[in-house]
């Protein structure tokens, strides 16, 4: 086969930048190594900028997400018993929209028959091949038979496990980690929210998350060692551990219910600079990480593509390769400020193993200065609902 742009990875950054491809006329076909139903069995972030619904509307796909996302005006950090609400709304003029991730990949799944975006599903052992030449090529494996794919450019959007950045030569590699010592244990339920809008919880058992994805479906989170299984964990034990940090400082109090889903996550920092290499270029979680404790993560992502997309249709209709030369710098300059906000809500809500008495001290005074700073408040609601692209 034979097409402009091979697209590694079916997530939502490699379904958005397919779709917005394809809206301009540029051919691309997108491989993604497992099944349509693993994809969308993935329970990820749940809270939009701008950047990542203006592209959803841009496209024409934004009618459920209208329909069903929650509109965000604010959000909350806390102490053990103190509320400290982030008028996003009233301090930026803009808003937040929660709409799962998994909605998001849907809604580009479903679409991409009516426009004609072709989506490789099972692709195996997935390869990328002569990527500093001006004709690299893919191949995998398909029902058992080989298959290759030659293009004119290879996009990497299949996550910090796929091949793509993998196939960078080490002499190229420019990255920086920070790993944490602790995972986020979460549970999806079908309860409603026990406050209205989104609490973030620094308190003496550890960080805590209330957050939502509807109405009458709720997600939690809770700070747990590394070390920790999630065979460690029953049901009871998370929702008596959710009771304690929420229900002295939520609305309605945390109510019960069967879990969907629960999961420990790890939590780092990561960026690979060489977002470049030859005609490769990576977007997405394949070249950074966040923490998810600034909603950072999705919607890195879409930037990505934003900028990605615009360089490749510059290039295809205009033969202009000025985007595609400087999408890395342009790229970098927005992920690393979302990393600084992401690592800084993590130091301030978060108990470190390490610290004591003075660095507690250090996360109250902070946290009383946000509380009775505008400015302070100003500066987390504009990284928080998105900085501009």
């Amino acid at each position: 086969m034979k097409t402009s742009v091979v697209i590694i990875g079916a997530g939502p950054s490699g379904l958005l930048l397919g779709h917005l491809l394809r809206a301009s006329g540029v051919d691309c076909i997108v491989v993604e190594r497992q099944s349509p139903d693993y994809v969308l069995g993935r329970i990820r972030a749940g809270v939009l900028e701008a950047v990542t619904t203006g592209l959803m509307e841009r496209l024409g796909l934004d009618r459920r997400l209208r329909a069903e996302g929650l509109v965000e005006e604010g959000f909350n950090l806390a102490t053990a018993d103190h509320l400290i609400r982030i008028d996003i709304l009233g301090l930026t003029g803009k808003h937040v929209t929660v709409y799962g991730q998994t909605e998001v990949t849907r809604d580009l799944m479903d679409a991409a028959p009516t426009r004609d975006l072709t989506i490789l599903y099972d692709a195996k052992d997935v390869a990328l091949h002569d990527l500093d030449s001006d004709a690299p090529f893919v191949t995998f494996a398909k029902d058992g038979e080989p298959m290759r794919i030659d293009a004119q450019f290879v996009i990497g959007c299949d996550g910090f496990h796929g091949p793509s950045r993998k196939a960078i030569p080490a002499s190229a590699v420019r990255e920086f980690e920070r790993e944490y010592p602790f995972g986020w244990l979460g549970i999806l339920a079908d309860v409603p929210p026990c406050h209205p809008e989104l609490i973030y919880a620094n308190t003496d058992r550890g960080f805590a998350l209330a957050s939502m994805r509807s109405a009458t479906r709720s997600r939690y989170y809770v700070q747990v060692p590394r070390t920790d299984r999630i065979e460690d964990w029953s049901e009871e034990r998370l929702w008596d551990e959710l009771a304690e940090r929420f229900d002295p400082i939520s609305d309605h109090g945390v109510t019960r219910g069967p879990a969907l889903e629960m999961s420990i996550a790890p939590l780092r920092s990561y960026v690979f600079e060489t977002m470049r290499h030859g005609r490769l270029f990576l977007a997405g979680d394949s070249a950074h990480i966040v923490p998810p404790t600034g909603a950072k993560g999705l919607n890195l992502a879409a930037s990505d593509v934003a900028y990605l997309s615009d360089a490749l249709i510059a290039f295809f209709k205009h033969g202009d390769d000025a985007g595609l030369n400087g999408y890395q710098a342009r790229a970098l300059a927005r992920i690393w400020k979302a990393e600084r906000f992401s690592w800084y809500l993590t130091k301030l809500m978060h108990r470190f193993p390490e610290d004591g008495a003075f660095e507690h001290r250090m996360q109250t005074a902070e946290l009383d200065y946000v509380a009775a700073s505008r400015t302070m408040q100003t500066a987390i609601a504009e990284n928080y609902v998105g900085l501009p692209l």
